[in-house]
């Protein structure tokens, strides 16, 4: 019996298979592709992990990690994010959901996937520790999903106002191939600029005239207007000029 998938199953809803498979990009392809869906939205996967995550064993879980379903997946993800977050006293235990998490990333293969566990898992967990094998994904990842992970997990150090490794890793994605690499390391320099501008601009001002447009975009997208177009417009001045 695995609770967490047959709770899962219960709430499967096929009028919303369709919208989903769009949304997520599963066409021949996309980076999405050949996804499944059970047609589950976010707070309903939620509401199933609050309800079975104290119930649901690491067996139970790496099952359903291994899903061929796309929400089934994310639910796991979330209960083992929920297991890791109750363990703060058991350092083995927290151990183990992390061990399971990296060895199980070729099933977190989507940006919502990735994005809703690393930072509260792996980001919560490195807070202490040696930082290496976020730069090792990001630059030896084997998917753009564990180099995704690679900077999103970042996200919780600079909660903590620890910056310097998501200008380290950014540097080691800026020129990345993929459109949601450039989205997410932007994302992280953003949130990181957020904390400390001057820190942030310090590393724009040697790099921005050759950063992905999309990256840069997000990196100073909370910068006053006036700034922005400023950034921007030297950008394209800049670009122009080499040409």
């Amino acid at each position: 019996m695995n609770p967490l998938y047959e709770a899962m199953l219960a709430r499967r809803d096929p009028s919303q298979v369709e919208g989903l498979m769009r949304f997520f990009k599963t066409g021949p392809g996309q980076y999405g592709e050949g996804d499944k869906f059970l047609g589950i939205k976010v707070p309903d996967t939620r509401a199933v992990v609050k309800a079975t995550w104290r119930e649901t064993g690491f067996s139970a879980l790496e099952e359903c990690l291994a899903s061929e379903f796309h929400e089934v997946r994310l639910a796991a993800l979330l209960t083992l994010v929920e297991l890791f977050s109750h363990a703060r006293k058991d350092p083995e235990r927290q151990r183990q959901c992390v061990d399971i998490y990296l060895s199980h990333t070729d099933f977190i293969n989507n940006w919502d996937l990735v994005d809703l566990s690393c930072y509260p898992l792996l980001g919560v967990w490195l807070l202490d520790k040696d930082r290496s094998l976020l730069y090792k994904l990001a630059r030896e990842g084997r998917t753009l999903w564990e180099q995704r992970i690679g900077i999103v997990s970042t996200m919780q150090f600079i909660r903590h106002g620890q910056l310097e490794d998501t200008f380290a890793i950014a540097d080691i994605l800026l020129h990345h191939p993929h459109d949601l690499i450039h989205k997410a390391v932007g994302w992280m320099l953003r949130e990181a600029g957020k904390r400390d501008k001057a820190a942030l601009e310090a590393f724009l001002r040697p790099r921005y005239h050759t950063m992905p447009r999309t990256m840069l975009r997000y990196a100073i997208e909370k910068f006053p207007e006036a700034e922005r177009r400023a950034w921007l417009s030297c950008s394209r001045r800049d670009l122009a000029g080499q040409e």
